[in-house]
């Protein structure tokens, strides 16, 4: 049996189109400036109506010490009690490290302000492989320390600050957490890693099984990290999996599929927080893929899937949505 053959029905249909139309998927494109004007013309294919309960911004902010500034995009709810605080959420784009930016995920940042009612700030961080570890870790930590010692001005409570993303934005997330418990700053409340990116080793069955399904298979993984770590060693901040100790960390919320690579190192990252003492959410979709929920957004499985988020960002963040 194929694993294709594991895959939720409804939630197949556009990862075959996918393979129709780019068969191999992205990672058959060599040359990565190609493969990312490919993944942006996908982008912009699928028509998706601005939210109006959502108003945004773009801005520059400093980025790390020594570095270019970074840009941001500041989403805030059209709500009338200008009294209200809010709770913040900072946002990691996905793409394996290499490709990405904010205006992809810019349905999803909306979606997550106008259901949780948060202010949200999103980040645009340097890819690989022409900024190899430690730009995107360190760029996303100058966004989210930005972020905190904005709270006042941005409208948020920096108490009931959270970090969300998704694939390398996931991986992003635990690293900027990391780096936040290591340095002191700031307070993160509540982390929720979207089946990241988190083992450069690519040892784990999940890893072996996954090479045929059209998206984020074991080849591009390899090639992905690769790139991202160039001439350097992995550490903690660029692979999470290798971090020893994980106590001190913020409440989690961890999801993936059973037919997603990152399926089993997600799984012991999970349990190693649990064993941590760090209050641990996990999610095991049957039938999911690596980011189905995206690809197939009115699949029945993938409303399932952001229920589970959106009502777990609600409850970590004293919001009512």
């Amino acid at each position: 049996m194929s694993r294709r053959d594991l895959i939720d029905p409804a939630s197949r249909v556009p990862l075959d189109q996918l393979q129709q139309l780019l068969p191999g998927g992205f990672n058959a494109i060599p040359d990565i400036v190609a493969r990312r004007q490919a993944a942006e013309q996908l982008m912009k294919a699928i028509p998706i109506p601005p939210n109006p309960n959502v108003i945004h911004e773009d801005r520059t902010v400093p980025g790390p010490q020594g570095a270019p500034d970074i840009s941001v995009r500041i989403y805030r709810p059209r709500i009338t009690d200008v009294g209200l605080t809010l709770p913040g959420v900072y946002f990691i784009h996905g793409g394996g490290m290499i490709l990405g930016n904010v205006e992809a995920e810019n349905a999803t940042a909306e979606m997550i302000c106008d259901e949780v009612g948060a202010v949200v700030v999103s980040v645009e961080y340097r890819l690989a492989p022409e900024y190899p570890h430690p730009a995107a870790s360190e760029d996303c930590y100058a966004g989210l320390a930005w972020m905190a010692r904005n709270a006042a001005a941005l409208g948020f409570d920096p108490g009931r600050l959270a970090v969300y993303g998704g694939s390398a934005g996931g991986g992003l997330t635990i690293a900027v957490t990391l780096l936040a418990r290591d340095r002191g700053f700031p307070a993160v409340a509540f982390q929720m890693p979207i089946y990241p990116m988190i083992d450069d080793a690519n040892e784990t069955p999940s890893s072996h099984e996954i090479t045929d399904i059209g998206i984020w298979d074991r080849a591009g993984n390899i090639e992905a990290w690769k790139w991202y770590l160039g001439e350097g060693k992995p550490d903690q901040y660029a692979a999470p999996a290798r971090a020893e100790d994980l106590s001190g960390l913020p409440p989690a919320f961890i999801d993936v599929g059973t037919v997603d690579l990152f399926r089993d190192e997600d799984i012991a990252f999970a349990m190693r927080l649990m064993q941590a003492g760090v209050p641990t959410e996990l999610h095991v979709s049957p039938g999911a893929y690596h980011a189905c929920e995206a690809l197939a957004p009115d699949a029945p499985l993938s409303v399932r899937i952001w229920e589970r988020r959106l009502d777990a960002l609600r409850r970590a963040l004293g919001s009512a949505g």
